[in-house]
């Protein structure tokens, strides 16, 4: 399984961006599959992610950001409104299958005035 994001950069407070993971393999089935950020000196934490039919979002960013997905295109999608600064971090795709779980090398959100 391969996972790879797009649609990081640079924004102002406020504004709004979107991420996309694009995933390959065959027979990609995942048991979950979302998205996880990091920022400088914290742990990786929970953004979005689906697992089956239930939609689970980290704390922070509830109301503010959906996750989407497009299963026959293996794509999943994350829309970020309002941003803060907060929200500066790498931000990752994860895809789990069993006990296994799999990253795509990240995006760099940066949000600042």
């Amino acid at each position: 399984i391969h996972l790879v994001e797009s649609g990081g950069g640079l924004v102002q407070p406020g504004g709004s961006l979107r991420l996309s993971c694009a995933a390959s393999g065959t027979m990609f089935s995942p048991d979950a599959m979302g998205w996880y950020r990091q920022a400088p000196g914290k742990e990786r934490e929970l953004v979005a992610r689906y697992a089956g039919a239930i939609i689970m979002y980290g704390d922070s960013v509830k109301g503010r950001f959906t996750i989407s997905r497009d299963h026959p295109k293996k794509m999943v999608y994350l829309q970020m409104n309002s941003l803060k600064p907060d929200d500066t971090a790498v931000y990752y795709c994860n895809a789990v299958f069993g006990a296994s779980h799999y990253w795509g090398q990240g995006t760099q959100v940066t949000v600042s005035s």
